[in-house]
């Protein structure tokens, strides 16, 4: 049996607002473009739509009808038709919108499928707990696709200026999620893209250049790092840094089975440019590795931290060296070893650029420096290595 409202011209009646308000009596109420309230025996009351796409018939509740009035329900009505007669469904479209996730939900997913690819543990870590603290307080609980970029402009415009390196982080960790996102079409655009940087104060300049030692001083220095009290295994660790001009993750999550006779082989996942790097090993650097491998107690890691199957610490070698009384960055010595090649030494470019694994930026230079360069590099080494030990007696001058 179907029940009706008002009179609503020829013959076919409509409902009031008074009528949707007042009716208690349970069964379906029906309005205009196939529209109805269903009033339920416990007293509740639904909006509900019913139409036909492509043959089949389909139902879609459009809410409360206590939260949604009349005059809103006939919208959502409308729309659905005009949706049907374009040949969309509705009901296929409400479901998807369920199926799109909290920014929360978006990135906890980015984050484990990402994490086994991230060779650094603390940049994984620190991935996420960026994002908890400055960005799902905001948008943490809205779908993806509600993401407009005045909420990114309020998550980074506190921070954007007062603590500069964070929040460029936080923008590039919100624009990974974000483009992850687009790539499932749970959103549009990415409102975090770098553009969103145009809207923002201009942040201080500063020198991204890391704090060095003048080459002339490293020999000293290696004497100081071996008279140290620091465990043997950091030692060793940093004395086989400076002698191969490394970065410090090369190094430290270096393993045995990268080492064939004299030569290691540092993985592409570990490199800065994502491209496989050998590294020629010289005398000195063999005996450090004969070293490491009488206190090794069977680990995987050449150089291990607190415990066996772990590698040492990211802080590790810049702590040592701060004790030590220098205000200098690990990373600095490849600097030191750079400019030792260019002062002191006649070395082409392209030996020291491949040693320490740099991209060319000349990529017609870079299609022919595609040669290892291994004996002349092994030559390189010796001679800085050698030099090192020349050198070390000289006193230190750049003490804090």
């Amino acid at each position: 049996m179907l029940n009706w409202g008002m009179d609503w011209g020829m013959g076919m009646k409509k409902l009031t607002a008074r009528f949707v308000d007042s009716i208690k009596e349970p069964g379906k109420y029906y309005d205009a473009n196939n529209l109805f309230l269903r009033v339920y025996k416990a007293g509740s009351k639904n909006w509900v739509q019913r139409f036909t796409v492509d043959g089949k018939r389909r139902e879609i509740g459009l809410g409360n009808a206590n939260l949604i009035p009349l005059s809103e329900a006939r919208e959502l009505a409308f729309d659905n038709l005009r949706m049907v007669k374009k040949g969309i469904d509705p009901v296929a479209i409400t479901e998807k919108k369920k199926s799109i996730p909290t920014f929360e939900e978006a990135a906890l997913r980015v984050h484990e499928i990402n994490r086994p690819s991230w060779t650094n543990e603390k940049h994984a870590a620190q991935f996420i707990s960026t994002l908890k603290t400055y960005a799902f307080p905001h948008i943490g609980e809205l779908k993806v696709d509600r993401i407009e970029t005045s909420h990114i402009l309020s998550i980074l415009s506190p921070i954007w200026v007062s603590k500069a390196d964070t929040a460029k982080k936080v923008r590039q960790r919100l624009s990974t999620v974000l483009k992850y996102c687009r790539a499932q079409k749970w959103c549009a655009d990415d409102p975090a893209d770098r553009d969103i940087i145009e809207a923002l104060p201009k942040q201080a300049r500063r020198s991204n250049h890391m704090k060095s030692m003048d080459y002339r001083e490293v020999g000293s220095f290696l004497k100081e790092i071996r008279n140290s009290s620091a465990g043997m295994t950091t030692k060793l660790a940093l004395e086989f840094l400076i002698l191969n001009s490394s970065r410090s993750g090369e190094v430290r999550y270096a393993k045995w089975n990268e080492i064939d006779k004299k030569t290691w082989t540092i993985p592409a996942e570990r490199m800065k440019a994502k491209i496989a790097h050998r590294v020629p090993l010289t005398e000195r650097c063999l005996e450090i590795l004969e070293e490491a491998k009488r206190i090794s107690s069977g680990s995987d890691y050449i150089f291990y931290g607190y415990k066996k199957d772990k590698p040492l610490s990211e802080n590790t070698f810049n702590k040592l060296i701060k004790e030590l009384g220098f205000d200098i960055h690990t990373h600095g010595f490849r600097t030191s070893f750079k400019t030792w090649t260019q002062e002191q030494t006649n070395y082409p470019r392209e030996v020291a650029e491949k040693q320490l694994a740099h991209s060319l930026s000349n990529k017609a230079e870079a299609a022919y420096a595609r040669s290892e360069l291994i004996e002349k590099r092994q030559a390189m080494l010796e001679a800085w290595n050698s030099y090192l030990e020349e050198s070390k007696a000289k006193v230190l001058s750049i003490r804090v």
